[in-house]
């Protein structure tokens, strides 16, 4: 229902010949698609940028809080978003199960955060399919200085989402030092520049290839 209404007044602006802001070419580039009479000049891309407070570095005693709570002993490879399909979980895990094949690899865990964990028990199957259960961790939501934080602590940030508008959690995790993996189609290309490692994401071994060779 959300995207037809959003769809009605995209559709209703554009009859107005109204400028319509959007936040990333390949937005602008769905818009021409699905409205071709549009008139591509009043379509103006405007990107997001991300809220400053996850810049505020959280503190040695806050980190060495999370630490413990958390378990984070080793390396960790962390994901943060909504838990919904386009986001690819059930091939990161996949991918994750790859990685803990390796000798290299066999103290590495998996943070995944996201609001509706339980909607999605195709995730927990995931898990079990891929012989990780002990190394993969769920959370819902978790405070803006917890997750600056978990950022921080991460050794890689994975995001291989099959489509994103433009994707905020890649330049949130790049801005708190965190190298990040992500999908080289849709928005994600725009957003990470050159500054991170780009993956095929409808390729489970290619994920895992992006992840092996930041860590």
């Amino acid at each position: 229902m959300a995207w037809n209404y959003a769809r009605l007044m995209l559709g209703n602006a554009i009859r107005r010949s109204a400028l319509v802001l959007t936040v990333s070419e390949a937005s602008r580039r769905d818009i021409l698609r699905f409205f071709p009479k549009a008139d591509p000049s009043r379509l103006i891309v405007v990107p997001n940028a991300i809220d400053s407070t996850i810049l505020d570095d959280p503190g040695e005693e806050e980190m060495e809080r999370l630490r413990e709570r958390d378990q984070i002993h080793g390396p960790l490879l962390l994901h943060a978003g909504n838990i919904k399909p386009h986001k690819n979980l059930d091939r990161l895990i996949a991918a994750f199960g790859l990685l803990k094949q390796q000798p290299a690899h066999r103290e590495l865990k998996l943070f995944i955060i996201g609001d509706e964990v339980n909607r999605y028990g195709s995730l927990r199957r995931s898990v079990e399919a891929a012989g990780v259960r002990q190394d993969v961790r769920f959370f819902g939501f978790v405070p803006d200085r917890t997750l600056s934080g978990l950022y921080r602590l991460a050794s890689v940030f994975a995001f291989p989402s099959l489509y994103e508008g433009f994707g905020l959690p890649p330049l949130e995790a790049m801005a708190c030092g965190t190298p990040v993996v992500t999908s080289r189609i849709s928005a994600l290309p725009e957003v990470v520049g050159d500054a991170a490692v780009q993956v095929d994401p409808y390729s489970v071994e290619d994920i895992a290839r992006g992840i092996d060779s930041v860590l």
